[in-house]
């Protein structure tokens, strides 16, 4: 009687099995391990020792969610290139075809990264990259030092 070797959906399945009882058991081991001492400084909100100040529901600037959008963008492209690049640098597959098949899927991934490319463009055009730049302004301060004399000290160390 032979056995039947497992398919590759059965490997993967196994990988998958194996990864979750690992992260399982390392948690366990850690829920075990662990002292548990309960005290107010570690019930505060933040256990680092400093007190929190002010609303936790502060504004975030929008514009960390445009930079988070366009770098989502940008990696999900390097999902699609990544298999193509795969698959189109397999010898047997373009040499088992006329040549029109390696043709079609470099056409193919050039549209796409010129699509890509024009959607950058495009947000950088709008101004969607754009940061302003804090304004520092002079600090008004009355010193009785006169300024001369801080001129003379910073041409000193110049």
């Amino acid at each position: 009687m032979e056995q039947e070797a497992i398919s590759g959906f059965g490997e993967v399945l196994l990988y998958f099995i194996g990864g979750i009882l690992f992260i399982l058991g390392g948690l366990v081991t850690a829920w075990i391990v662990r002292p548990s001492r309960p005290n107010e400084e570690k019930l505060t909100t933040y256990e680092s020792g400093e007190q929190p100040m002010g609303n936790a529901w502060g504004r975030i600037n929008i514009r960390f969610y445009l930079v988070a959008l366009i770098f989502l963008l940008f990696e999900v492209e390097i999902v699609f290139l990544f298999p193509w690049a795969t698959v189109f640098g397999n010898k047997d597959l373009i040499e088992g075809t006329d040549g029109l098949w390696g043709w079609y899927t470099l056409i193919e991934m050039f549209v796409f990264i010129t699509i890509l490319a024009l959607g950058l463009v495009y947000a950088w055009v709008k101004g969607y990259l754009d940061w302003p730049k804090p304004v520092v302004g002079k600090a008004e301060f009355d010193s009785p030092v006169p300024a001369h004399m801080y001129e003379k000290i910073n041409k000193a160390y110049q």
